[in-house]
């Protein structure tokens, strides 16, 4: 069963019997079983949740702590023959010391106890009172120890590695997350890609918010999924509320959270992509140096010990993968405030890229081919954007509509009436001519409708825009987009060319989405015949997308239609990020795409803001455009090997000379054969 390089994981927070061990162990038992029916591989449960955290004084009362260490004994017995891993808290006795432990059980086994290294001693807390640090075992005084508990000879130590399948897990403590520099910094750079916390955290006002904030950032920083899992209800009221706030993060995202205050105690189940957070951490380079030198160390060049705890649990993700596959992943999305937050900040970087290169050259123009589709119309949005900041006229702007064999008069009339509406100098000059000679130079019957039929076009486009600009001593502003330089649709040395292509970072499913935003939030200008900006703008989306090469139909209307040929770019878009983002196998990336598309009855979990829900594909056709992809990827590379600058805008680019270096000459076929 192919698990897709994820892990199951859990959070539970039972109900809590302050001192009752019989009772306590009775409820994580019945959370171990239901997270084995669920598939789980490894479930995490709060701080000393074997005894409940607020015991105080009764913590020096040999009886709990005997009573404890038998109550470990008795879950070991229950996990004999289960898949699940627990992760369960129970203070432990050693050298006349007590310590705040983490038991990892597995199959009637216990594997390892890990001790807690900081003990708050603020407010309300005082826990030194009661335990000794774990830093005991660090600092030399005892070093790694092998001790008696629950009936066996158990290795304790806060360095410890447990290997899960492809998981290696390591845990920290509540107060451990808290200080300067937590040990699950050092677990993370040792191996660790996921880090446990059993917490007890009570709940102060607004504590929630820093608390989600903190586990967030260091599950970012660490590049590790972070299950955190604290104390629910039925521990002490007498000082402090406890709430059970429990939550899963994957890389700085929360892809599962408890509902606080409950009375029956929580379980949260969230997929962690390991092959994911590997990827991410081999791409990073830098996460493995913590000094300016790149030299290593660990805390107290601690050496940590590996526990092999087995295989994984065999869960079914084909059939139930808990986890959101976002079909968009370019696409903003979250609240207005946020998309709106999110556009500005796409368009701004944008802007400045292209008014730092003017400035540079001293250029005052720009020299634009306007097509009457959404790539030109974003890359004359933001060259206006970018003559606004820097106080210049716009009709320092060189919008030029060239018409050719297959223009339409929907694309032609938006063209023309975008560059009156935002008031840029406007020319049209039609190509049929130039490109009728050409064809009659180079022996091109004009019936056969082929790739040089197409190209001639493009490229005698290109070659008017760059003659004007330098005429007029500007710059050529470049239109092509970042899904049609990873598929290669664009004609070499014609639209594939420019001085600055602003949207080469920008993917055709985020141009569309810039265009609407602009449409519906920055232009207001209207025509000297009343059409408005806005109206404007949105026809263009609505448009097909269209390099418009070949004749139109009978009545006029754009014939050939990009997706038709290509595929739908909401899939390459999906594709190209998957495969680019996280190096996703084939096989990986199809997985992926069915989770997000193939949905016969769409729910929630495929609507993406104002764009609304993702389209639905069957399995086959998701397969077919997948391998064009995989096969136009490799073949095109020779493109993007001399693309010209383009602002890097998110955390996928084409650039040769950043993000991706990739020979011309490989070879697609062991990618195409692995789907």
């Amino acid at each position: 069963m192919n698990n897709y390089g994820y892990i199951r994981t859990a959070a539970a927070s039972p109900r809590v019997w302050l001192a009752d061990v019989n009772a306590n162990v009775k409820e994580i038992c019945t959370q171990i079983d239901k997270a084995e029916d669920e598939k789980v591989s490894l479930l995490v449960f709060p701080e000393l949740g074997i005894t409940g955290y607020t015991c105080g004084d009764l913590f020096g009362q040999r009886l709990l702590l005997e009573q404890a260490e038998r109550g470990v004994g008795r879950i070991m017995d229950h996990c004999r023959g289960k898949k699940v891993t627990a992760v369960v808290g129970v203070p432990v006795r050693h050298r006349d010391r007590l310590y705040n432990c983490a038991a990892v059980i597995r199959d009637g086994a216990i594997h390892g106890l890990v001790p807690k290294i900081y003990l708050p001693t603020y407010n309300e807390f005082y826990e030194s009172r009661w335990f000794a640090s774990g830093s005991d075992f660090l600092d030399g005084r005892d070093g790694a120890a092998c001790i008696r508990f629950a009936g066996e000879d158990v290795r304790i130590s806060p360095n410890m590695l447990f290997e899960l399948g492809e998981c290696t897990f390591a845990i920290e403590i509540c107060e451990d997350l808290w200080v300067p520099i937590p040990p699950s910094s050092y677990h993370a750079l040792a191996g660790a890609t996921i880090i446990v916390n059993q917490s007890a955290s009570n709940e102060v006002l607004m504590k929630h918010t820093y608390r989600k904030s903190l586990v967030s950032n260091q599950s970012a920083r660490t590049m590790c999924g972070y299950i955190y899992c604290s104390s629910a209800y039925g521990e002490s009221t007498q000082d402090m509320v406890y709430a059970g706030s429990s939550m899963i993060c994957e890389n700085g995202s929360m892809m599962a959270e408890a509902e606080r205050f409950t009375m029956g105690g929580t379980m949260i189940i969230a997929d962690i992509d390991i092959e994911k957070l590997q990827a991410l951490r081999r791409k990073q380079n830098t996460f493995n140096s913590i000094a300016p030198d790149g030299s290593r160390s660990t805390e107290n060049n601690a050496v940590y010990e590996t526990v092999d705890l087995g295989a994984a649990a065999d869960t079914d993700y084909e059939s139930c993968l808990m986890r959101h596959v976002e079909p968009h992943p370019f696409v903003p999305g979250g609240d207005p405030a946020e998309i709106d937050r999110r556009a500005k900040e796409i368009t701004s970087i944008q802007t400045m890229g292209l008014m730092t290169r003017l400035e540079h050259i001293g250029c005052k123009t720009a020299v634009i081919g306007i097509s009457g589709g959404l790539d030109s119309t974003l890359a004359l949005i933001i060259t206006v954007m970018a003559f606004d900041r820097l106080g210049w006229s716009r009709d320092r702007i060189i919008g030029v509509t060239m018409p050719g064999l297959g223009t339409t008069v929907r694309t032609h009339s938006n063209a023309s009436d975008l560059m009156e509406v935002l008031g840029i100098t406007s020319r049209e000059i039609s190509i049929v001519p130039a490109v009728r000679q050409h064809f009659n130079d180079i022996g091109q019957d004009e019936s056969v409708h082929d790739v040089t039929y197409e190209n001639c076009q493009a490229r005698e486009r290109t070659q008017i825009i760059m003659d004007i600009a330098n005429k007029e001593g500007g710059i050529v502003v470049g239109t092509g987009d970042l899904s049609e330089m990873a598929l290669g649709w664009a004609t070499y040395n014609g639209d594939h060319m420019s001085m600055y292509a602003v949207n080469g970072s920008i993917p055709k499913t985020l141009v569309k989405y810039l265009v609407k935003w602009a449409a519906l939030n920055h232009f207001n200008e209207t025509t000297a015949s009343g059409r408005s900006a806005k109206d404007i703008l949105l026809d263009i989306v609505d448009t097909p997308i269209s390099p418009e090469l070949t004749p139109a139909d009978e009545n006029g209307e754009i014939k050939q239609k990009t997706e038709d040929l290509v595929g739908p770019y909401e899939l390459h878009d999906f594709f190209l990020y998957n495969y680019f983002r996280f190096g996703y196998s084939p096989s990986k990336i199809l997985f992926l795409a069915k989770k997000a598309f193939l949905n016969t009855e769409p729910d929630a979990s495929v609507f993406v803001g104002p764009e609304g829900k993702a389209n639905v594909y069957t399995e086959e056709i998701i397969e077919k455009w997948l391998r064009k992809f995989i096969w136009r990827f490799f073949s095109q590379q020779f493109k993007r090997s001399c693309m010209p600058d383009s602002p890097k805008v998110g955390s996928v680019t084409l650039s040769p000379r950043g993000d991706w270096r990739m020979p011309s000459d490989a070879k697609a076929v062991m990618f195409a054969e692995d789907i």
